[in-house]
C-alpha cells in the first residue's frame, strides 16, 4: 500500500465513521433519553425508517432539505408519543409494545413511501472537511453531514442536562426509582412519556440522515437494522451521551471499512466487512449481558422485575 492509498483509505474510515455513524448517533442518543426515563423504545427502527421516508417526502415536496429535516424528527416524535403513551397503560409491556409499534412503522413507511423510490429530494449540505489535501478522493471521503456537529451538541446538552438541571434529574429519578418519584409528587407516566417523544424526535433525525444526506434516496431497505443496533450502542456506553458519540464512531468506521478498501483497488471481501457492524453487536450483547448481573450505569427501573 502506497502513501496515497494509506492517506485515501484513513480518510474513507475517518469520513465513513461520520457518515454511516450519524443515524447510529442520533438513534443511540434518542434510546439513550427514553431509557433514562426507565422505559425501552424497541420500536425505534419503525421510527427510524418511517422518519427516513417523511423526511425524503416533505423535502421532495417541499423543495428543502431542512423542511424534510423538520418533517423527520416531528415523525419520530409523534410515533415514539403513540409507544409512550400505549406503555402508560396498565398492565402493557414495553417490549411487546416496541415491537408492534416497529412492525406499524415500518409498514406505514413501505406503504406511503411507494411513490418515493424514483423521484430525487434535495440534500442536507455537507461540510468540506478534506479541502487541505489535493487529492480528490481525499476530499470526496471527507464530505461530512451536516447534521453531525448537530448531534455531536445534542449529546453534550443531553450530558450536562442530566448532571446538572432539575428536568435531567427527574428523567433520571423516575428511571431510577418510579416509587420516589411519586413520593415527590410528579407524574411518572407523564415524564416517560415526555422523554420517549423526545428520544423519538431526535431518532428521527437520524432517519433524515439516511434519506437527506447517505445513502440519500428513500428504499424499503434502507436502515438495514440500525434501530435495532442502537439499543446495544446504548447498553455499551454505559447509558451515557457522550459515549454514545464514541459508540457511534466506532460502528459507523466499522461499516466503512469495505467501502474504503474498495477506494484503493481491494474488492476482496467487501461484502465480508459489511457484516462487521452486527458481529459487533453480537459481541457486545454477549459480553454485557449476563444472566443475573445489573450493568454498571443502568436505569434501576429497567433491571427492576415487572
Amino acid at each position: 500500500m502506497t502513501a496515497d492509498q494509506l492517506l485515501i483509505f484513513i480518510a474513507g474510515i475517518v469520513g465513513g465513521a461520520l457518515r454511516v455513524g450519524a443515524p447510529f448517533l442520533f438513534v443511540s442518543l434518542g434510546e439513550c433519553l427514553t431509557e433514562k426515563s426507565g422505559r425501552i423504545n424497541l420500536g425505534l427502527e419503525g421510527v427510524l425508517v418511517l422518519s427516513a421516508m417523511s423526511a425524503f417526502g416533505a423535502s421532495w415536496l417541499s423543495g428543502s432539505a431542512w423542511i424534510g429535516v423538520l418533517a423527520g424528527a416531528a415523525t419520530g416524535a409523534a410515533l415514539a408519543a403513540l409507544h409512550g403513551v400505549l406503555c402508560s397503560l396498565p398492565r402493557v409491556n414495553d417490549v411487546a409494545t416496541g415491537i408492534a409499534l416497529m412492525l406499524l412503522g415500518m409498514g406505514l413507511a413501505f406503504y406511503l413511501g411507494k411513490p418515493l423510490i424514483q423521484p430525487q429530494a434535495p440534500q442536507i449540505p455537507a461540510i468540506a472537511l478534506g479541502n487541505w489535501s489535493s487529492s480528490s478522493a481525499v476530499r470526496s471521503a471527507l464530505q461530512v453531514n451536516a447534521l453531525v456537529p448537530i448531534g455531536v451538541a445534542l449529546a453534550v446538552a443531553m450530558w450536562w442536562a442530566f448532571a446538572t438541571t432539575r428536568a435531567g434529574l427527574l428523567v433520571r429519578m423516575a428511571g431510577d426509582s418510579a416509587n420516589a418519584t411519586r413520593a415527590l409528587g410528579y407524574s411518572v407516566s407523564g415524564i416517560r412519556i415526555a422523554a420517549t417523544a423526545a428520544g423519538g424526535m431526535i431518532a428521527g433525525l437520524g432517519g433524515a440522515s439516511l434519506t437527506l444526506f447517505y445513502p440519500g434516496s428513500w428504499n424499503e431497505g434502507i436502515s438495514s437494522g440500525q434501530g435495532l443496533i442502537a439499543v446495544a450502542l446504548v447498553i455499551f456506553a454505559r447509558w451515557s451521551p457522550l459515549r454514545c458519540v464514541g459508540a457511534a464512531l466506532m460502528f459507523g468506521g466499522a461499516g466503512a471499512i469495505g467501502p474504503a478498501l474498495q477506494s484503493i483497488g481491494v474488492g476482496w471481501g467487501y461484502h465480508l466487512f459489511n457484516i462487521v457492524p452486527y458481529v459487533l453487536t453480537l459481541l457486545i450483547l454477549v459480553l454485557t449481558c449476563k444472566p443475573g448481573s445489573v450493568i454498571a450505569g443502568s436505569p434501576g427501573e429497567l433491571s427492576a422485575t415487572k
